[in-house]
C-alpha cells in the first residue's frame, strides 16, 4: 500500500498544529537562520527558533524552559529579529517578484506570469534594490537567499 501523505512547509505545519491547539508549544529547529525565516515562524505560532547547531546542553534547556510555558531566545536569534525591526520590509509583490528574480526569470517573464507591466516590475526591482541596498540582480538575490526572503527550491 502506498500511502501518499500531503506534504507542508514547515510553516503550515505551525499553522496546522496551531489550529489544532491553540497552547501547543512548538520549537523550530532548523538550518534556515534568515531573519524572514525567524519572523515568520515565530509569527505562524513558534514558541522558540533554535538552530540546528545548538549544543545538546542548551537544547535540553530550551526544551525545558518551552515545557514550563516560557518562550526563550537566543541572543543570536534576537539579534536577527532587531536587524529584522530596523530593515524595511519588502511588500508580498517585492517577494513574488523576488522568488521569480532568483529562478532567473527576466523582466518579460516575471511579467507574464504576474500579469504586470515590464515596467511595474521594474518599479518593483527599484524598491527592492532601495530596501536591500543593493544595486543589481545577483545582490538582490544572495541578500534575498541570505535573510530567508526567498528559498532555492
Amino acid at each position: 500500500m502506498d500511502l501518499q501523505l500531503p506534504t507542508m512547509s514547515g510553516l503550515e505545519a505551525i499553522q496546522a498544529i496551531r489550529r489544532e491547539d491553540a497552547d501547543a508549544r512548538i520549537i523550530v529547529l532548523t538550518m534556515y537562520q534568515g531573519d524572514e525565516d525567524i519572523h515568520r515562524s515565530l509569527t505562524a505560532g513558534a514558541t522558540t527558533y533554535l538552530l540546528k547547531d545548538t549544543l545538546s546542553d542548551d537544547l535540553i534547556r530550551f526544551v525545558r524552559e518551552v515545557h514550563a510555558g516560557r518562550r526563550p531566545i537566543r541572543p543570536d536569534v534576537k539579534a536577527r529579529l532587531d536587524e529584522r525591526a530596523a530593515a524595511p520590509t519588502l511588500t508580498p509583490r517585492e517577494i513574488q517578484v523576488m522568488e521569480l528574480v532568483s529562478e532567473g526569470r527576466r523582466n518579460k517573464e516575471i511579467a507574464a506570469t504576474l500579469g504586470i507591466s515590464e515596467e511595474t516590475v521594474q518599479v518593483h526591482l527599484k524598491n527592492i534594490f532601495a530596501k536591500l541596498k543593493v544595486s543589481e540582480r545577483t545582490a538582490a538575490v544572495n541578500v534575498a537567499l541570505r535573510r530567508g526572503i526567498v528559498h532555492i527550491r
